[in-house]
């Protein structure tokens, strides 16, 4: 029994110093120590043995177990290190390599100034409305004051989408407020907005697809200084503290009475320039009190409520906040120029 002990010390130790996998040194540990292990096959044959013999053989045992034992840990700590040493030399990085540079995704101009106005405006309690971009137009013109008829109806004007013009690509979102004030009770605080559409040619200034955010607020006691003062906020959080604004009649179907906010020209600060064309300033927004006709349209009483509406281009707005002198810069998708911002 000694002789076969010595062998598999022998042959098991040359095995396991050979071996060049964690998978082949696992098969040599079954083989010598599995339960129907060569080690394990003599330690069950030592029963036979004299019984003087018996502690000597079984010492031996343990030794040959002890040195197979020790033989595999130190082969697998080895393999192990190797496999390490390998993975790191195929994934090495030399880091004097000049990186990769990522390019990120900016807001676009007309989202910046989406952006802030809705920021602006949910700041004073205004809550946003949305309504559909295809429309009736009992919404989009009747219901807001403007007749069959009336020039803005023009066929040269509109987007219909039935031969009896009843059904249009809104040309504002003004009959977002109506829906408002037909399903909801006064006090009501909202802006609108969203995408419009009108027969326009494009150029530096116009867009037959364009971006308005208008806004209306319904209570009792609503007057024009309410919507001086609102404005005024709106603009000056735009354009900073020192910007000032002008307030001249004018006239819209919806409101009553009405007028044309322009704010004074950034560039020449009211002098005259080519930037505002000589005048000293620049047209910003439409605005003015709601038509009473409006207001009993939607069935809310104008003799208790009274109202304000507002209505302004995103394109306009995001064009005086960056200085853009072409509407069409903000639509080409030129990543130089989008780049700026």
């Amino acid at each position: 029994m000694r002789a076969t002990l010595e062998e598999i010390r022998r042959a098991s130790l040359e095995a396991i110093e050979s071996v060049i996998d964690t998978e082949a040194l696992e098969a040599l540990r079954v083989k010598y120590l599995g339960k129907k292990g060569e080690l394990t096959a003599v330690l069950k044959s030592m029963g036979g043995l004299d019984p003087a013999e018996r502690p000597v053989m079984g010492q031996l045992a343990n030794e040959v177990r002890a040195k197979i034992e020790d033989a595999i840990s130190s082969k697998a700590a080895d393999l192990k290190r190797k496999l390490m040493e390998q993975k790191l030399a195929l994934e090495a990085v030399d880091v004097t390599i000049p990186g990769t540079k990522d390019d990120f995704g900016k807001k676009h101009p007309l989202t910046i100034v989406w952006d802030e106005a809705v920021d602006i405006f949910t700041g004073m309690g205004f809550t946003v409305a949305e309504g559909p971009e295809v429309e009736l137009s009992e919404y989009n013109f009747t219901k807001l004051n403007t007749p069959d008829g009336h020039p803005a109806r023009e066929r040269s004007d509109t987007f219909y989408l039935t031969d009896d013009d009843s059904v249009c690509l809104r040309t504002q979102t003004s009959p977002v407020q109506v829906h408002v004030m037909e399903t909801t009770r006064p006090p009501i605080r909202i802006i609108s907005p969203g995408g419009v559409y009108r027969k326009d040619e494009v150029d530096a200034t116009h867009s037959p697809i364009f971006h308005q955010m208008e806004g209306l607020v319904v209570d009792k006691g609503i007057t024009m200084g309410d919507l001086k003062g609102t404005l005024n906020t709106l603009v000056k959080r735009l354009y900073g503290p020192e910007a000032v604004t002008r307030f001249r009649p004018h006239h819209f179907p919806f409101t009553e009475p009405s007028c044309e906010v322009d704010i004074q020209c950034f560039e020449c600060h009211g002098e005259g320039c080519r930037v505002c064309k000589g005048e000293g300033w620049i047209e910003l927004l439409g605005a003015g009190m709601v038509h009473p006709r409006v207001l009993a349209g939607c069935g809310i009483d104008p003799d208790v409520y009274s109202g304000f509406a507002f209505g302004v281009g995103l394109e306009r707005m995001a064009m005086r906040r960056f200085n853009i002198s072409d509407l069409r810069l903000l639509y080409e998708n030129d990543v130089r120029f989008l780049g700026q911002f």
